[in-house]
C-alpha cells in the first residue's frame, strides 16, 4: 500500500472516530447544561420559592460540579490504565442512565445525588474525545480536530434550550438521557488511539500522583486549569444566574435563563471555531487564547456596564460574550498537548473538570460578595481575579503547535 493510500485509510479511521468524539460531547453538553435552563422551573415545581431557588440553585450546581471533579480524575486515570475508547463507552452509559432517572425525582435530596452522578459520568467524554484525537490526527491538523469536536458539541446547549422550551424539565432530562443511550451503538467503530497501543509493558500508566508530586508537570497543570477558568466564570455568573443579573442591570422585562444559555451557546461555538482557525494561521495555542481572553474582557465590560433595556440587546450580549469564552477547544488541546502519552488521559479529562468544578468556589465567592457589594460588582470582582489569573498562565506555558506527542512522562 502507497503512503497516499495509508494516509487515506487512516483519515477515514479517524474521520468516523471524530465525528463519533463530537457527537458524545454534544449529548454530554446537552445534559450538562440543562440545569441552568431549567433550573427555576424544577425547583419551583418542587415547591421551592424566593431566595431558596437560588441557595438550592448553586447547592446543586456544586454538587454536579464535585461529581465532575471527582469523575475527571477517575475516567483520566482509567483512559490511561485501559485506554481512551473505554472511557468514551463508560462514561456516556453513567450519565445517560443518571439523567433519565433525574426526569422521576422529586426531592432536592435525590435531585443532589442524581446531579452528583450524572457529574461523574459527564467527566469522560469530552477529554477522551480531545485525547483520541490529538494522538490520531497528524500535528497540524489537531487542532482542527479538538476544534470540531467543541463546535459540534456546545451546539448541544442550543438543542437543551430548544427542548425545555417546548417540553416540561422532566421529559428534557429524560430525552437527554436516552440520546446518549442512542450514541452507545455508534462507539462500536471507535478507533483506539495507536501512541497508546504502541507504549511499551512496563510504563507507568494514569499515575495520577505524576501531576501533583512534581513541580514541573504540577505548574503545567495549575496554569491550564486557570487558563480556562474564565470560560465557567462567565458561564457559571452571567448565564446561569440571568434573572438575578437582568434584576441588578435594570432591564424591565425579565430575560429568560434558557435564551440566554441559547444565544451564549451559538457564540461559543463559533468562537471556537475562530480560535481554532486562528491556532492554525498564527501556529500558535497561546496566542490565540490570549485573543480571546481580551474579547471577554471586552464584552462582559460591554454587558456590565452599557445601558440597555431591550431584551435583543441583552441576549446579544450574551451571544458577544459566549464568542470571548470561544476558546475552550484550545484550552483543552493545550491540556492534552502539555503531557506525556502515559498521563495524557489522566491530564486531559481531569483539567476540564477541574476548571468546571471551579465554579464551586466561584459561585461560593460570588454568593459571599453579593450582601456587601451587591450582584454586579460581585461578578465584576470574581471575574477580575480569574481573568487576572489567566494571563499570568498563560506566560507560564510553553507553545505547543509543533509539539510531537509521541513522548512518555517520566
Amino acid at each position: 500500500m502507497s503512503d497516499t493510500a495509508k494516509d487515506q485509510a487512516l483519515d477515514r479511521a479517524t474521520l468516523i472516530t471524530i465525528i463519533v468524539a463530537a457527537l458524545g460531547y454534544f449529548v454530554d453538553i446537552f445534559d450538562l447544561l440543562l440545569f441552568s435552563i431549567v433550573r427555576i422551573e424544577s425547583l419551583k415545581d418542587m415547591g421551592l420559592s424566593g431566595d431558596e431557588l437560588l441557595s438550592k440553585g448553586i447547592l446543586l450546581i456544586n454538587v454536579q460540579m464535585a461529581g465532575l471533579l471527582i469523575g475527571g480524575i477517575l475516567w483520566g486515570v482509567w483512559g490511561d490504565k485501559f485506554g481512551r475508547v473505554s472511557v468514551l463507552f463508560g462514561s456516556i452509559l453513567l450519565y445517560s442512565l443518571a439523567n433519565i432517572a433525574n426526569g422521576f425525582t422529586d426531592s432536592v435530596t435525590m435531585y443532589a445525588v442524581l446531579r452528583f452522578l450524572a457529574g461523574i459520568g459527564l467527566a469522560g467524554e469530552l477529554g477522551a474525545g480531545v485525547t483520541l484525537a490529538s494522538e490520531l490526527l497528524p500535528k497540524k491538523w489537531r487542532g482542527l480536530g479538538t476544534t470540531f469536536i467543541a463546535s459540534i458539541g456546545v451546539l448541544g446547549a442550543t438543542l437543551a434550550a430548544v427542548i425545555a422550551e417546548y417540553t416540561d424539565w422532566r421529559t428534557a432530562y429524560i430525552i437527554g438521557g436516552c440520546m446518549g443511550l442512542g450514541l452507545l451503538a455508534l462507539r462500536v467503530n471507535v478507533r483506539e488511539s495507536t501512541l497508546y497501543n504502541n507504549m511499551k509493558q512496563g510504563v507507568a500508566k494514569g499515575n495520577v500522583f505524576m501531576l501533583f508530586t512534581r513541580f514541573a508537570t504540577l505548574k503545567r497543570y495549575l496554569a491550564v486549569i486557570l487558563i480556562g477558568a474564565p470560560i465557567w466564570g462567565v458561564v457559571a455568573l452571567f448565564i446561569t444566574f440571568t434573572p438575578e443579573f437582568a434584576v441588578s442591570l435594570g432591564l424591565s422585562v425579565a430575560p429568560k435563563a434558557g435564551t440566554a444559555v441559547l444565544a451564549c451557546y451559538a457564540g461559543l461555538a463559533l468562537g471556537d471555531m475562530l480560535s481554532g482557525l486562528m491556532s492554525q494561521f498564527l501556529q500558535s495555542r497561546r496566542k490565540s487564547v490570549a485573543v480571546s481572553l481580551c474579547l471577554t474582557i471586552l464584552f462582559v465590560g460591554l454587558y456590565l456596564f452599557v445601558p440597555h433595556d431591550s431584551l435583543y440587546v441583552y441576549y446579544g450580549l450574551c451571544f458577544l460574550m459566549g464568542v470571548g469564552i470561544g476558546y475552550w477547544a484550545m484550552f483543552v488541546q493545550m491540556g492534552a498537548e502539555q503531557f506525556g502519552t502515559n498521563i495524557r488521559a489522566t491530564a486531559a479529562i481531569s483539567i476540564p473538570n477541574m476548571v468546571r468544578a471551579m465554579v464551586i468556589p466561584i459561585t461560593t465567592g460570588f454568593h459571599a460578595l453579593v450582601p456587601a457589594i451587591g450582584v454586579v460588582y460581585s461578578g465584576v470582582s470574581v471575574m477580575a481575579v480569574l481573568l487576572v489569573l489567566a494571563f499570568g498562565s498563560l506566560l507560564v506555558l510553553k507553545e505547543t503547535f509543533h509539539t510531537d506527542l509521541d513522548y512518555l512522562e517520566q
